[in-house]
């Protein structure tokens, strides 16, 4: 399988934001996407700039690491789910994952969705976190199978970030 993918970094939390927004601003109804990388490393803040880019406001998307599943509505809904402290795919099915997957009218950001890879759609888009040098720097990598809708998406993504820096 071809992989598309490309890399950002950024320096604060705010620019990690910054890139969550404008993915917001393009991602389609019905996208998936894995946020993976160590603790702290940016996961939440980049999707509390995806809300903002959904219409959501941002202060209120907060960590669903205790309540494993946090929804929000704006432009479309956006269901934010931590796997963090799920032990085992069961959980998962009685959280009525799937449902939540093919619900076409939201977008689903699941943190440590790394830890249940046969539970995730072929089309997600896969995020992953590193940190840098300095405590506030990140290598931010993109990618999705080259040829799944998210390609699309990934693909608008890198114009409006690159005509932004």
């Amino acid at each position: 399988m071809q992989v598309s993918d490309y890399i950002c970094r950024t320096d604060s939390p705010e620019q990690t934001k910054a890139l969550g927004e404008i993915l917001g601003g393009i991602v389609p109804a019905g996208t998936v996407i894995v946020l993976q990388g160590d603790l702290a490393a940016g996961k939440t803040q980049f999707v509390q700039g995806l809300a903002k880019g959904l219409g959501i406001a941002p202060a209120e998307v907060q960590s669903p690491t205790f309540a494993l599943l946090h929804i929000y509505s704006g432009r479309l809904t956006l269901y934010h789910f931590d796997w963090y402290r799920i032990e085992d795919a069961a959980e998962l099915e009685q959280l009525g994952f799937v449902e939540y997957v093919d619900e076409s009218e939201g977008v689903v950001a699941i943190e440590w969705g790394a830890r249940f890879p046969d539970w995730i759609p072929p089309d997600a888009l896969w995020i992953t976190f590193a940190s840098g040098d300095d405590m506030q720097e990140r290598q931010i990598t993109f990618a999705c199978a080259a040829d799944s809708s998210t390609a699309q998406a990934l693909a608008e993504f890198k114009l409006q970030y690159e005509r932004q820096t």
